[in-house]
């Protein structure tokens, strides 16, 4: 008696995640086709303008990327429109002065194709021109790690100008140090400082919005605690001058955010909507 064997078809192989890259960006024409070229390995690449009056859109769709055009008052606003808006498993969101050497994307694809995990923290390197200053980020003026890397629906940005809070959902898994995101923060000390001023300002706008801009000793404590912080706890001293002024641009945040608030209410309070 003859027999028949039968062979099982071997299990097909689960589709590889989508990632899509998310840029949220202003009048960034300069520095946006860097950034753009270092996204190209990502499987859709989303750009979100908000109100930006220069080439940006046209540099951005000439690179084969999506584009999403409105205007938001709060940073968390457009961010989550800019989640909302990509196609993706997993969103990897960056800045236009941001760049995403090739050797960080391996890794990328490694962690998202087994992660149990909902976000991921990945290693910025920060530069001042051409300077890569590693020790004294914080406070608020700079990091070298962001949790960047996360699942569609995971992640969400609360309603303020500067540095929004945010809401998970899920669980944090391993952190990508291996290799980091190139973050041109900015070009020199004046910059710097510039950039000092407009974060100050966005944050002044936000803490009369919401009615609580504090004490002046209370706001002086914390200017004094971040100083602290970032130049000895996060050993700034190791980079020289450059630690101790990103410590003072740390600790002079609040203070001058608070000081704006109170002193100049009217150049800084929020236009009512509508």
């Amino acid at each position: 008696m003859s027999t028949t064997a039968t062979v099982a078809a071997p299990a097909r192989a689960a589709a590889a995640p989508r990632l899509s890259a998310l840029v949220v960006a202003r009048n960034e024409a300069a520095r946006l086709p860097a950034c753009l070229v270092s996204l190209a390995p990502a499987d859709e690449i989303l750009v979100v303008l908000d109100r930006s009056t220069d080439a940006s859109a046209d540099i951005a769709r000439a690179q084969g990327a999506r584009v999403l055009e409105g205007g938001w008052e709060l940073e968390g606003a457009r961010r989550n429109a800019g989640i909302a808006a990509c196609t993706g498993d997993w969103v990897l969101e960056v800045d236009a002065d941001e760049r995403v050497p090739p050797a960080l994307w391996d890794e990328i694809r490694r962690v998202i194709a087994a992660s149990a995990h909902q976000y991921h923290r990945v290693r910025i390197d920060n530069y001042v021109g051409d300077r890569l200053i590693l020790h004294g980020w914080g406070g608020s003026f700079g990091t070298t790690l962001k949790p960047i890397l996360f699942r569609k629906g995971a992640k969400h940005w609360r309603g303020q100008r500067v540095h929004p809070g945010l809401d998970w959902t899920g669980t944090e898994g391993e952190r990508l140090t291996a290799h980091g995101i190139r973050h041109e923060v900015d070009r020199d000390i004046s910059d710097m400082l510039r950039r000092l001023d407009r974060y100050s300002s966005a944050k002044a706008a936000d803490l009369l919005a919401e009615g609580r801009i504090g004490s002046l000793p209370d706001n002086l404590r914390r200017c004094a605690s971040r100083i602290v912080k970032c130049y000895i706890g996060r050993k700034g001293y190791r980079e020289g001058g450059w630690g101790l002024l990103i410590a003072l641009c740390a600790g002079l945040f609040p203070l001058l955010s608070h000081l704006k608030a109170r002193l100049e209410p009217e150049r800084h309070r929020p236009a009512p909507p509508g």
